[in-house]
C-alpha cells in the first residue's frame, strides 16, 4: 500500500528546502590565512545581502548585491592583493582609483541568476526590471547599469555569493540631489537597493558606511 506523509511532515520537508540554487562547480576560492578571511567576510557580510523571487516554487531570481563603500573597497583591493601577491605600488594605484570613483558615485556591485535568461536584461533601455537606491528620505533611479559579465573564480572570490551561472552589473547612483543634498544624508544606517518587475520585487539592505 503506498505510504502518503502526514501534512505535518510534508511541511516539515519542504521547510527544509533551501533557499539558494544548487552548488554546481567548485565553491569560492578563500584565502589560505584564516584571519584575514574572516577580516573580509566581516566586512563583506556588513555591506552585502541576498535576495529571491519566488512564483509558487519555481525560482524567478537570486540575486546578491553589495554597496561598494570605500572600506569595502579597499578591502576588496587587499584581498585581490593577498591573492595575486601585488606589489605595493600596484596596490597603491588601485586604492588610488577606488577612492577616486567613491568620491563621483554611490555603487552596487549586483549578481543575479535568472532560470530565464530573457529576463537577464538589466542593462538594457527597455528591461522589464526597475532598479533603484531607496534612503531614509529618497528613491533614486541609477545613473548607470553595466554588464560585469559571468562571474569567474575572481568574481567569486569577491562575492562568494556568486555562483557558476551568475551574472554580475555595476550600478551606479549619484551622490547628490539636483538641490544639492546628499542622496544618503548623515544619519542614514542603512539603505535598500531594490529590483522590482512583473516577476515580483525583492529589496536587499546593507549599512550604509
Amino acid at each position: 500500500m503506498k505510504k502518503v506523509l502526514p501534512v505535518a511532515a510534508l511541511l516539515g520537508v519542504l521547510a527544509g528546502c533551501t533557499n539558494t540554487p544548487p552548488t554546481i562547480g567548485d565553491p569560492a576560492p578563500q584565502l589560505t590565512d584564516r584571519r584575514a578571511e574572516k577580516v573580509y567576510q566581516d566586512i563583506f557580510e556588513r555591506y552585502s545581502d541576498r535576495g529571491e523571487i519566488y512564483d509558487g516554487f519555481d525560482t524567478r531570481l537570486f540575486a546578491g548585491a553589495s554597496f561598494q563603500t570605500v572600506a569595502f573597497r579597499e578591502a576588496r583591493v587587499q584581498r585581490q592583493a593577498q591573492f595575486q601577491l601585488l606589489p605595493k605600488s600596484r596596490v597603491e594605484e588601485l586604492l588610488a582609483k577606488e577612492r577616486a570613483e567613491a568620491e563621483q558615485f554611490h555603487e552596487f556591485f549586483l549578481g543575479v541568476h535568472v532560470n530565464d535568461y530573457r529576463f537577464d536584461d538589466f542593462d538594457q533601455k527597455d528591461s522589464i526590471w526597475r532598479v533603484v537606491m531607496l534612503t531614509p528620505s529618497v528613491e533614486v533611479e541609477p545613473l548607470s547599469i553595466t554588464r560585469v559579465g559571468r562571474a569567474d573564480l575572481n568574481l567569486r572570490a569577491t562575492y562568494p555569493y556568486l555562483g557558476v551561472f551568475w551574472v554580475g552589473y555595476r550600478v551606479r547612483f549619484p551622490k547628490v540631489l539636483p538641490n544639492g543634498a546628499p542622496v544618503i544624508p548623515e544619519s542614514a544606517t542603512h539603505i535598500h537597493l531594490r529590483l522590482a518587475s512583473t516577476l515580483g520585487h525583492s529589496e536587499l539592505r546593507v549599512h550604509a558606511r
